[in-house]
């Protein structure tokens, strides 16, 4: 966390609410600047890929000018299975590729492959504007790798342009059942000092299960904080309080937020 070394998170709580697999760096980075971290993950990120139609987008992959990804399990779960079918990743070919999030770009980079546009701001309105201020994408074919509870605006907003749109959904979001879990009954005991969103699927989650998170009467109600505009969005929209937004979508720039949060008292 080199971009803010002079923030200090001793003696404070902090709650993840990333499934367990993709919380483990943050935890590993918010340890080292001394937090105590509370893993409560929200949601449980599983594979789920209709074979019929995987079947059908790659048999006629070599019609696709772009490949758009909006997160990196759409790239883990769509690799695997691309390459699980052709076993060498040299049969995408010459389409370009597209993400939304410098995860998402982490993760397509990490397979050695270029990534042809990324928008600034991470959102699927900002990636939809810039491909439309790139290029005409009148009658242009592009295939959208997603999950079930992704928002549909970037493939709305390409349909307005006019561009033919393709989705391959190849993972899931399932809410997790936190009635049991002893983390849960720890937050609802003691509270924590900031908790930290990272998708409006764990907002929709953490709404979903305000009775099992309900806080007790001593408490210490944390400090909300989000990753960035579209988790904002759709934490006000539940009711959900948003106390500090993260700049970009990184730790850093949350805990940076959540810094200067507590700095202002």
């Amino acid at each position: 966390m080199s971009d803010s070394p002079s923030i200090s998170l001793a003696k404070r709580r902090i709650v993840l609410t990333r499934p367990l697999a993709a919380g483990a760096e943050w935890q590993q980075q918010l340890t080292a600047l001394g937090a105590t971290v509370l893993e409560l993950p929200l949601i449980q990120v599983t594979k789920q890929v209709n074979l019929e139609t995987l079947a059908e987008v790659l048999g006629e992959f070599g019609s696709y000018e772009w490949l758009i990804f909006t997160s990196a399990h759409g790239v883990k779960y769509f690799f695997e299975e691309f390459i699980r079918v052709h076993e060498d990743i040299r049969a995408l070919g010459l389409v370009r590729i597209a993400a939304v999030g410098q995860a998402t770009a982490a993760a397509i980079q990490a397979l050695h492959l270029r990534v042809d546009l990324q928008p600034k701001q991470a959102s699927a309105e900002e990636l939809a504007k810039a491909l439309i201020e790139r290029e005409a994408m009148d009658s242009a074919k592009v295939l959208v790798i997603t999950g079930d509870r992704n928002r549909e605006v970037l493939i709305d907003k390409l349909h307005e342009a006019r561009t033919i749109v393709d989705r391959l959904v190849v993972y899931t979001n399932v809410e997790t059942d936190l009635g049991a879990d002893p983390v849960a009954a720890e937050f609802r005991r003691a509270g924590a000092d900031a908790i930290f969103f990272a998708s409006p699927s764990a907002a929709q989650s953490f709404f979903d299960q305000a009775a099992a998170l309900k806080l007790g009467p001593k408490a210490q109600r944390p400090l909300a904080g989000s990753i960035g505009a579209t988790t904002t969005a759709a934490m006000k929209q539940l009711g959900l309080p948003v106390d500090f937004e993260a700049a970009t979508p990184s730790l850093q720039a949350l805990v940076a937020s959540l810094g200067a949060k507590l700095a202002r008292g």
